[in-house]
């Protein structure tokens, strides 16, 4: 009877401790590029289906995906997403397609008419590079470099963004326009500086960032999206938007670009007044009466229509891969910036943005906003929204898998 008693005693002690057990948590990071690439993986089959070589961008109005030529700003977001999935994954099936979704865009090396080479080689050949260490790429990566520099106005010490003979741009009165996007193209000199051995790159970066800093942010920290300089003696003529809502409005994926922008410039040079600057526009954006309680940016935080005013997830997936970085730099309360670049990760994977599979085109995320006031790509997917929400995924599990230590440095078991 006693050992019956405790016998019982003892299997009642084991589900007792049993039911005090914390739950496994979910693995998040691991569960978002499960679901990233097979999306993607949808989107690489119905192309392959196709027997071209397409670059998806976004929906048209009638629900079709929108494909770009090389030529397009956007095109280096798909073959640079391609190159996270395989990363990501280790799938080495994604490889062959990395590569061939690279090589189509390769002669975007040479343009010249617009400053936006950066993004497209950068994204695309210069992951490339990164993950096979493959010299070719190296040499395209150059030679874009070189292109970009044609672009360079030595009396404002800027690379011009526009041209302003023809399109849209020719009727704003500008001559020398420049957009706060422009610092998203400089990491390209400086890359282009260490393969080359070509310092004058990495100049022409530094000018361009650091005129950039003394005219295109407003005490608060935001930016201005457009200044206009004079082609004849440099100084500014104008400071105008494009895409916000107004001159003097935060349109937030400019807000974003100053963010990333500059803390690659202070990874690349050391220099703090560039970090300064970006932890100054984040700030701006994260106490901004506006920002909603999932954290993902109206399309310009001053639009007169909020709360029902279209939000912008690439905004938000740029900021937190940019945090991603920051978190990673030897500067007080580094965790912070993480800690925010995970609650935005949290709403981007949330199903009010992250799509259901097989559905949005086969992008991943929802409610992105190109430009409003040219009534284009509103509430849409975008491939550049991708692209840094993959980047941002890399980043966090990259974090994630190094060993812990405490204050003093030591691992922590």
């Amino acid at each position: 009877m006693m050992k019956n008693l405790l016998a019982f005693l003892l299997f009642a002690l084991v589900l007792s401790c049993g039911d005090t057990r914390k739950p496994v948590e979910k693995d998040f990071t691991g569960e978002q590029i499960a679901f990233a690439r097979e999306q993607i993986g949808n989107e690489l089959n119905v192309i392959e289906a196709s027997g071209k070589i397409l670059n998806p961008v976004t929906l048209k109005p009638d629900g079709s995906v929108y494909y770009c030529n090389y030529t397009e700003w956007q095109s280096g977001f798909f073959p640079g997403s391609v190159w996270y999935i395989y990363e990501l994954t280790g799938d080495s099936s994604l490889l062959p397609l990395a590569r061939k979704y690279t090589g189509a865009i390769e002669e975007a090396k040479n343009l010249t008419w617009h400053h936006d080479v950066g993004f497209i080689i950068g994204c695309s050949f210069g992951n490339g590079w990164r993950i096979t260490g493959d010299a070719g790429y190296k040499e395209v990566i150059v030679q874009a470099a070189r292109s970009l520099s044609t672009r360079f106005r030595e009396k404002a010490g800027i690379i011009q963004s526009w041209d302003v003979e023809h399109g849209w741009q020719s009727q704003r009165g500008w001559e020398c326009p420049v957009i706060i996007d422009n610092v998203m193209n400089l990491e390209l000199l400086f890359e282009a500086t260490r393969f080359s051995g070509d310092s004058s790159f990495y100049h022409i970066a530094v000018s361009h960032a650091d005129r950039t800093l003394a005219e295109q942010f407003r005490e608060d920290g935001s930016s201005y999206h457009v200044i206009d300089y004079s082609m004849t003696d440099g100084i500014v003529r104008n400071r105008h938007t494009a895409q916000g809502y107004a001159h003097e409005s935060a349109w937030s994926r400019g807000q974003a670009w100053a963010i990333y922008g500059y803390t690659v410039c202070y990874r690349e040079t050391g220099n703090r007044k560039y970090l300064d600057q970006a932890l100054k526009t984040f700030r701006f954006m994260k106490n901004h009466k506006a920002m909603p309680a999932d954290l993902i940016p109206y399309w310009d935080m001053d639009a007169p229509g909020i709360p029902d005013e279209p939000r912008d997830a690439s905004s938000a997936a740029c900021i937190a891969s940019a945090l991603y970085e920051i978190s990673t730099m030897d500067i007080p309360d580094a965790g912070q910036y993480k800690t925010y670049a995970d609650s935005l990760m949290a709403s981007l994977a949330s199903p009010a943005y992250r799509a259901e599979l097989g559905t949005n085109g086969n992008f991943l995320l929802k409610h992105s906003t190109g430009s409003v006031p040219h009534h284009s790509e509103i509430d849409v997917p975008l491939n550049y929204a991708d692209y840094y929400f993959l980047e941002a995924l890399k980043r966090k599990r990259d974090i994630e898998s190094q060993p812990l230590r405490n204050s003093a440095g030591v691992m922590l078991k």
